[in-house]
């Protein structure tokens, strides 16, 4: 089984956030209290029990109002960024289809040195133990979809071989173009295992400020 990637058609999304009700029934994870900030999306941010989030950002343009989606989880990067900072031995690790998984042994790691470009792992207080999105590899390992792609009513996700992936995510940028001038591939594909098609500038949608910490492995 080679390595797997998403790709997220954000012209697609409608916010309806099966995706993210999915990733907590299939992981049993538990609800979050929330409370109204003026705003749909919900909860806040990524959590230790909330490993996937549709952001929601209300952009102006030509005097209308709009929505943008951007659902955030873990990248699965090429070269984890998270598993070269670990200092505790098989705490993270990388299996065949690309997922990167946190283990019980994250609990003895210092959770400040854990680098993460896209700002995704979160600790849990009481186990301290490390938790992000897992890409469903138990799933995946059985021939099945990661629970938030097979939840999705609107096609706004597909999974497959991450070859495939990234020429179905070019393709579909130049069908865009034609009404969107600004659709667009992130520009970090080379490095991940989940391609996000926009159809604004990245600036316009709500994520977290991508860092470099490449150069801090050169």
């Amino acid at each position: 089984m080679g390595t797997k990637a998403f790709l997220i058609d954000t012209s697609k999304c409608i916010g309806c956030r099966a995706c993210q009700v999915a990733c907590k029934q299939w992981n049993e994870l538990p609800a979050e209290k929330t409370v109204n900030r003026g705003t749909y999306q919900n909860p806040l941010d990524l959590s230790s029990v909330t490993w996937t989030l549709i952001r929601f950002k209300e952009v102006s343009s030509n005097d209308t109002l709009k929505w943008h989606f951007f659902k955030d989880q873990c990248r699965h990067c090429l070269e984890p960024p998270c598993q070269l900072s670990s200092s505790v031995p098989g705490s993270i690790i990388q299996d065949k289809t690309g997922a990167v998984i946190y283990t019980d042994k994250t609990k003895y790691e210092d959770f400040d040195e854990i680098l993460c470009p896209y700002n995704i792992p979160r600790q849990d207080k009481n186990t301290m133990r490390l938790f992000k999105c897992t890409m469903c590899v138990d799933r995946v390992k059985n021939s099945l979809l990661p629970a938030c792609v097979k939840a999705c009513p609107t096609g706004t996700m597909q999974f497959a071989d991450r070859d495939e992936m990234l020429e179905k995510g070019k393709k579909r940028v130049e069908e865009l173009k034609s009404i969107y001038k600004n659709a667009s591939l992130m520009d970090d594909v080379e490095d991940i295992s989940v391609f996000y098609i926009l159809i604004d500038e990245p600036e316009m949608y709500e994520m977290s400020r991508r860092l470099d910490v490449k150069s801090m492995f050169a």
